[in-house]
């Protein structure tokens, strides 16, 4: 009964409302959701979907989570907000607590933000303020990979290799230079691992040389890829050539971990699987699973006392540790670790990739299978034996 009236009330309101005013990516009619519970969602029609994407790679402990609406009842009843800079907050401290606890020793200081976006210019900024501060003013340039993605707005995006997305903004951003994915089904050096010698990987000291290292402030890179390369896993040792080539020039790892934290992969951490020992690390979207806009960097202590010992972070924003957030995402993170929750998205994972294999058995056009955990992809291809890919214009999907 209560689901006839929500559908009665919201195909009233599109009646009365027959213009839609938002705008987003596109003039394309979605249809209007209305009510969503575990992995399925129903439109104000009644219709009903299997959400196979998490949203944008969020949900991950689906919809109408009860222990999620029950933490929500309890922080409502103490404060919706408070400013960082006046108040702390219970929830963002056991948050930040819990992170610390169960990340990497050397990642020990958390400074939170609202998204994906905003955690990957947090983690520049971070950086760059700390070498400002020791008196390298000159390490300005930060390098990342092609393809890639890390955020829309302009330091992000500068560090993003995705032309639509560039193109328009192009005078506004900093031409940061990249090097090759560890994209092996389209190697950029046309040779095969491991054979290869990591020639993506070494790529790095390359650039780093030719910058001078005296001016290059940091690497970053996703553990595992997403949104650019759909879920490509690097080689075993390609993050331990990656560290020992930052390490030896003194410039900073930045993790972006937005997609592949808090049990994608089949680890709590993308970074995991191959135990890197990253400087800052950038979270976001399934660490408040898309029940409330979140997200946070971790750091060193070490950079961390640098920037504020002396003239303080000179960065934040308005929402950062907001007490409703925080308080989500601390139930999200007892979710996911006492619920088991990485270790079932290796299980699942095994099983979906294995599916998908036979299905490239059976279907040439599955150019490859790819990816960790519940972190998967296929590739499809117009020609199997070149691998040459379906034209643009087509909108054929991976």
């Amino acid at each position: 009964m209560e689901k006839n009236e929500n559908q009665k009330h919201a195909c009233k309101t599109m009646k009365n409302n027959p213009k839609n005013h938002l705008f987003y990516m596109t003039q394309k009619n979605l249809p209007l959701i209305q009510n969503a519970r575990g992995i399925y969602m129903w439109d104000h029609t009644g219709k009903e979907y299997i959400d196979g994407c998490s949203g944008a790679i969020v949900c991950n402990i689906g919809y109408g989570n009860p222990r999620i609406e029950a933490a929500v009842a309890r922080q409502a009843q103490s404060t919706f907000f408070a400013y960082r800079l006046h108040f702390e907050n219970e929830p963002a401290l056991n948050l930040a607590e819990k992170l610390v606890l169960h990340t990497a020793p050397q990642l020990n200081r958390v400074f939170y933000v609202s998204g994906g976006s905003e955690a990957v210019e947090t983690a520049m900024k971070l950086c760059r303020q700390y070498f400002h501060n020791r008196g390298e003013g000159s390490r300005s340039i930060f390098i990342s990979r092609t393809p890639s993605y890390h955020g829309c707005t302009l330091g992000a995006l500068a560090l993003t290799t995705y032309a639509p997305l560039e193109i328009p903004f192009r005078p506004l951003i900093t031409p940061y230079p990249k090097i090759p994915a560890p994209y092996c089904f389209r190697c950029a050096f046309d040779q095969v691992y491991p054979q290869c010698g990591l020639a993506c990987a070494w790529q790095l000291e390359t650039v780093i040389c030719e910058q001078g290292p005296e001016n290059v402030a940091a690497f970053i890179a996703e553990p595992i890829g997403g949104a650019s390369t759909g879920a490509v896993v690097p080689p075993d040792e390609y993050f331990a050539v990656i560290q020992k080539i930052c390490r030896k020039y003194d410039v900073m790892l930045i993790l972006d971990e937005i997609m592949t934290a808090f049990g994608r992969t089949g680890r709590l951490f993308g970074y995991e699987h191959w135990n890197v020992e990253a400087d800052i690390i950038a979270l976001s979207k399934g660490m408040a699973a898309g029940y409330f806009p979140l997200g946070a960097v971790l750091s060193r202590d070490t950079i961390v006392e640098e920037i504020v010992a002396k003239t303080g972070f000179a960065h934040g924003f308005t929402y950062a540790g907001n007490p409703m957030a925080c308080a989500v995402g601390l139930e999200v993170f007892d979710i996911i670790t006492e619920e088991a929750l990485p270790a079932n998205a290796a299980a699942m994972g095994t099983r979906l990739k294995s599916g998908l294999k036979e299905l490239a058995n059976r279907y040439p056009m599955i150019g490859d299978v790819r990816g960790r955990g519940l972190l998967l992809a296929i590739e499809l291809v117009r020609n199997p034996a070149t691998r040459e890919p379906f034209d643009a214009e087509k909108n054929v999907k991976d």
